[in-house]
């Protein structure tokens, strides 16, 4: 049987991984493919810059449309990132009868469900394993090994640009500003950071998993996004006095009749799993009904895990390459026919424990007004203290843990608070995850 022959759009970290992991296993992937699989064109921006892969037999072009309409190419993996022009170039690679395989997380969150369609339609795979989590198989996991559960209940740390800056505020003590500084001198994070550090990274991750877990259409649009820089050294050291750990964390779950899809920093009790993940790491825990609590954990980013992920969506298309297309595994887990619209629960009704810190001026009375704003708007104290003496002319912090309440009641109280006239700063709020 003739090789496949793949071209590959995007020779930077993850597209050299690609092309290293598929020379130096080669043997055994095609025996696990069942075809011999060769890379025979690339795409590059400059021609002339040095590659880390070895480029033997490799041809290159500027122009990643030449790839698409050779009809020598079996498979595009698309790894040049964005939307707008990946988007082109993926449609009109299914447009001309080649399967594609993309890491492109924005991608498939923002625009897969026209993708999948125009797929399906033309009797294609469009594999994207590597766009969440890196090395860890969580979408296979979640559309194939758990496929005989109902999932009640995802969550995780899936950004590691973020989990590393608040790893680094913890262990070594230094402000948001300088942990952020040094994940962008070790490549951790962009030049312009917001994508991962204000949770949009990590939202487009989510949205893919919600979609495979629940069944539903990808809605983006749906996920409630808070990111990480608001949190200080501070709150790292309360949340670790009262036995918890500051993480970023997406999550999805039932609530009621619909979904609830949040990326939000949580504090995670100190004993939980997700607690003690540390550095660049990510980890997704799944509940199911069936299998009960099980936990995914690897490298979400870096050149080796995440063409890991690449090589291994490639290996599965080879195999599919002879198959019915009406008997391949869908692409968001569930028959195309059967994919429900996404049914957001109330933001204002989810009932959820807070960490609250308040700035508030040192005079005697202050937590009198504080508490009796949250026991009018029903919110429970679990427990307040006051973190530093003070002299009586500068405000201090105070920090609340609240008991279960209802969105809605603690976002009242917080606006209540900050219009005291003794409040110096807006109210922290961070939720608790996993209590009570």
């Amino acid at each position: 049987m003739k090789p496949v022959q793949v071209g590959v759009i995007g020779l930077g970290t993850v597209g050299s991984g690609t092309v290293d992991v598929l020379i130096r296993n080669g043997t055994e992937i095609a025996r696990r493919a069942g075809r011999e699989i060769q890379v025979t064109r690339a795409a590059v921006r400059d021609i002339k810059r040095d590659r880390s892969c070895d480029l033997t037999g490799i041809a290159l072009t500027q122009d990643p449309f030449d790839l698409v309409n050779d009809p020598d190419l079996d498979v595009i993996i698309e790894l040049m990132g964005g939307c707008d022009d990946a988007y082109a170039l993926v449609m009109k690679s299914l447009e001309s009868g080649k399967h594609v395989v993309t890491a492109n997380k924005a991608l498939i969150a923002t625009r897969g469900n026209e993708i999948f369609e125009r797929a399906s339609a033309n009797g294609l795979v469009v594999a994207f394993e590597a766009s969440v989590a890196g090395g860890i198989p969580i979408i296979k996991v979640l559309r194939e090994g758990l496929a005989g559960n109902r999932i009640i209940n995802l969550e995780g740390i899936l950004n590691g640009t973020c989990n590393y800056i608040l790893t680094q505020i913890r262990e070594r003590q230094v402000s948001y500003e300088e942990a952020l500084k040094d994940a962008q001198a070790l490549g951790y994070a962009e030049a312009d950071p917001h994508f991962d550090v204000a949770g949009i990274d990590a939202a487009h991750k989510l949205t893919i998993l919600a979609s495979i877990a629940y069944g539903i259409h990808l809605d983006f649009n749906s996920v409630q996004i808070e990111g990480i820089e608001h949190i200080t050294q501070s709150d790292i050291r309360y949340a670790e006095e009262l036995g918890f750990r500051i993480k970023h964390l997406g999550l999805a779950r039932r609530y009621g009749d619909g979904l609830d899809l949040r990326v939000h920093p949580c504090l995670v009790a100190e004993h939980q799993l997700l607690a003690s993940v540390s550095g660049v790491m990510n980890a997704v825990l799944v509940e199911g009904d069936a299998v009960g609590k099980t936990v995914y954990y690897g490298a979400g980013a870096g050149a080796g895990p995440t063409a890991s992920a690449v090589v291994a969506d490639l290996v599965d298309v080879v195999r599919t390459l002879t198959a019915d297309p009406n008997n391949r595994v869908p692409h968001l887990a569930f028959q195309p026919g059967q994919l429900a619209q996404s049914n957001t629960a109330s933001r204002a009704e989810v009932m959820g424990a807070h960490y609250l810190r308040l700035t508030v001026a040192d005079r005697p009375g202050v937590l009198g007004e504080v508490t009796k704003i949250l026991g009018d708007r029903g919110v429970s104290i679990r427990a307040i203290h006051q973190k530093d003496s003070g002299s009586g002319s500068q405000p201090v912090p105070v920090v609340i843990l609240t008991h279960r309440a209802r969105e809605a009641d603690v976002a009242m109280a917080i606006r209540a608070i900050e219009g005291l006239t003794v409040s110096a700063a807006p109210v922290v709020r961070i939720r608790l995850e996993g209590e009570e």
